[in-house]
């Protein structure tokens, strides 16, 4: 029974691979996500507020289509950039060790004359003077290391696409670019604070809190770094 549903399992993966032979893959629709909902969902500012006056010789206008006015994303719907410039190096080195020896002896020579008593009920060559002898040694030894180095620079546009009761703005951006048959795929989301988006209406990934970063790809040439599904299989159920 195991062994029907697992080939009906690998022939419907193996039927779906097949429609895509010989075809670039597919971006990801954008309608029906969060960033389209929230940009259709809200309608687009008024250019300027109906209940205030407005002097049309100031610069400092605090409408965001004025020259000077607040151009950072602070509503659902809004667009800002991120900057993905990440370049952690780590280096963890650890070692232990331990040992120890350890001799007992004990012995009964003369005691009221007992163990000379008892010597002459023991075998041949047992003795209460050396009764008891032990001897215990041990070792240990371990060594531990971790290098880690990575480096990722990229930008990417995000959406706001809720905001929360305190003002944090939740985002979230998706980028794909597709050169011939293999597709690069960029993925972030998280919460930010509008004080902390620059008057360029950018943030950098460290004040994203909860960040979520998936840069990776799928295509010929993914697919090709990645074992076959049985494969897979196998290495998951086989014990040895």
């Amino acid at each position: 029974m195991r062994v029907a549903v697992l080939l009906t399992l690998c022939l419907t993966v193996a039927c779906s691979r097949l429609e895509e032979v010989g075809k670039a893959p597919a971006f990801t629709p954008l309608e029906g996500s969060y960033q389209h909902h929230a940009i259709y969902s809200t309608p687009m500012p008024a250019s300027t507020p109906p209940d205030r006056e407005v002097d049309e010789a100031s610069l400092w206008e605090e409408n965001r289509a004025a020259l000077f006015g607040e151009r950072r994303a602070a509503r659902r719907g809004d667009i800002l950039t991120v900057v993905i410039e990440i370049d952690d190096k780590a280096e963890i080195s650890n070692s232990s060790g331990r040992s120890r020896n350890g001799s007992e002896s004990l012995g009964i020579p003369a005691l009221v004359g007992i163990p000379q008593r008892i010597d002459r009920e023991l075998p041949e060559g047992a003795s209460m003077a050396e009764a008891v002898e032990t001897q215990s040694a041990s070792t240990f030894s371990g060594e531990g290391s971790v290098a880690r180095n990575e480096k990722l620079t990229l930008r990417v546009a995000a959406t706001v696409v809720e905001e929360l009761p305190n003002g944090v703005l939740r985002i979230e951006g998706q980028q794909e670019v597709r050169v011939n048959f293999e597709l690069r795929e960029l993925l972030v989301s998280g919460y930010v604070r509008p004080t902390d988006i620059s008057r360029q209406n950018e943030i950098t990934y460290d004040k994203i809190a909860g960040a979520r970063i998936s840069y990776g790809g799928r295509g010929q040439i993914t697919d090709v770094q990645q074992p076959r599904y049985g494969q897979q299989v196998a290495d998951a159920i086989l014990p040895f």
